[in-house]
């Protein structure tokens, strides 16, 4: 939807210093390599950088506007310029005005793990019915989110955004930005411990979710999380839906069946009637996210059958338990994506299921630990040493402590290795791996796993 120089102006309370307000910018960017002809060029400021020393690139790329906070430019004729205190304060300024522009839903979805499975599960079922928005990739932050917000348009009649965070006050922040009708918390887990001390800690920042809800939003969460299970015991003036196995959610499941890498069946109990599912993704972790985009489908009343089909053909994200198949026959479990206690336990769940000659567990350390880092990655070890598996590499600062968790759980040390970096890793694989086996390939994002993976792509 275009914008006028004079609604960018009321919506940051900037000031004209050249150009005509009835102007019309056709887009919104902070990249001046992607800047497209006729945008608004907003130059944003790092640690390491400042955007106002590419405005000259992003004019050359066509920028017909742009905000600065700094006066030092060149005038340019054809180029309307806004001054205004800080530039990133003015995006998110610029996104709640564009946001204001709908009348539509927006959901937002958070938690500790699975957002983003449960953001791409939601839009496969809403999208069987409703023209649907959702973030690309990770663009879930203070920058990603309102990047997002100047993509919907006219025929979008529903907008999902997910919400990340490591601190306290950042989904409050993204909250204020696009305040979601419907707020999702898929769980409460020990991702960013390091910066918010405790899981309490995590719920509370969690929670900042609903911090501007009115009595007719709706927060849907996690009734098996015991966390946010107290939730139901909590009086609130919005709505609260719990999905879950237990007895007391509003939207339960029952008769699970773990297929292995083929996926996953289970059944919806739901005002006393039962509908069947089936996930092609592996997990069962998965269970709880189809849960959550099954509710949503009920309360934007998408056809029960059409649920069931956007459920069917959720293919899953790259680098999250994506399954292949190599030339040489090895099956990869690829989620190098990223890392916590809770999904390294369900990766490894689904690598012991797997139908193969040997299982290989490649796992690499989980950041933004802190305290908690030894016990943790002493209990994925454990975690592996219960599980149905045969070889374990355990790759960065912390892989000794996966391993002292495996062995002194039983698992045999002569077939553990650590290994200070990915390319020891790929040195015990190069010797390893074999014709038949399965990988797991999984670690925390910076710790950049997917070199292994590629590795192995490449070696076919």
């Amino acid at each position: 939807m275009k914008l006028t120089i004079k609604e960018i102006i009321d919506a940051t309370k900037g000031k004209l210093l050249q150009g005509e307000i009835q102007q019309q910018i056709q887009g919104i960017c902070i990249d001046s390599r992607k800047i497209k002809k006729d945008e608004l060029f907003i130059p944003l400021m790092g640690e390491n950088f400042n955007g106002h020393d590419f405005i000259k690139d992003a004019i050359k790329k066509g920028a017909c506007a742009v905000l600065i906070s700094e006066e030092n430019f060149e005038k340019n004729d054809n180029l309307s310029v806004i001054k205004v205190t800080d530039t990133l304060k003015a995006l998110h300024d610029l996104t709640r005005y564009y946001v204001s522009k709908f009348s539509i839903p927006i959901i937002g979805v958070t938690g500790s793990t699975g957002k983003t499975s449960t953001k791409d599960m939601i839009y496969s079922v809403l999208s069987k019915k409703y023209k649907v928005l959702k973030n690309k990739g990770n663009f879930n932050n203070h920058i990603g989110l309102p990047l997002t917000v100047f993509e919907l348009a006219k025929e979008h009649e529903i907008a999902i955004f997910e919400m990340g965070m490591s601190a306290l006050g950042e989904i409050d922040l993204l909250a204020s930005l696009v305040n979601p009708h419907v707020g999702i918390i898929t769980n409460i887990g020990l991702s960013h411990i390091e910066h918010l001390k405790t899981q309490e800690n995590i719920m509370k920042a969690k929670m900042e979710i609903t911090n501007y809800f009115r009595e007719d939003q709706v927060l849907i969460v996690n009734g098996d999380d015991d966390l946010l299970k107290i939730l139901k015991k909590k009086k609130t003036d919005y709505k609260k839906y719990f999905i879950g196995k237990k007895e007391g959610c509003d939207y339960r499941v029952s008769n699970i069946q773990d297929l292995g890498e083929k996926g996953i069946s289970f059944d919806l109990i739901f005002n006393n009637k039962e509908y069947s599912f089936f996930l092609k993704v592996p997990g069962i972790h998965n269970v709880y996210n189809a849960l959550c985009a099954i509710a949503v489908g009920i309360l934007f009343k998408v056809d029960m059958n059409l649920i069931q089909e956007g459920i069917r053909e959720f293919e899953g994200s790259n680098m999250r338990l994506n399954i292949f198949t190599t030339k040489e026959e090895i099956k990869v479990i690829n989620d190098a994506y990223n890392a916590s206690p809770d999904s390294m336990k369900a990766a490894i769940c689904v690598l012991s299921k797997m139908k193969c000659k040997r299982k290989i567990a490649v796992l690499g350390t989980m950041l933004e630990m802190g305290e908690y880092a030894q016990i943790g990655h002493y209990h994925v070890g454990s975690d592996v040493a219960k599980a149905n598996i045969d070889y374990l590499i355990a790759v960065g600062n912390q892989g000794e402590h996966i391993v002292i968790g495996a062995t002194e759980n039983r698992f045999k040390k002569d077939r553990t290795y650590i290994c200070k970096n990915n390319q020891e890793a790929i040195e015990v694989l190069k010797k390893l791996l074999d014709k038949d086996d399965a990988v797991l390939i999984k670690g925390s994002r910076g710790i950049h796993m997917e070199e292994i993976v590629e590795y192995i792509q490449e070696r076919s």
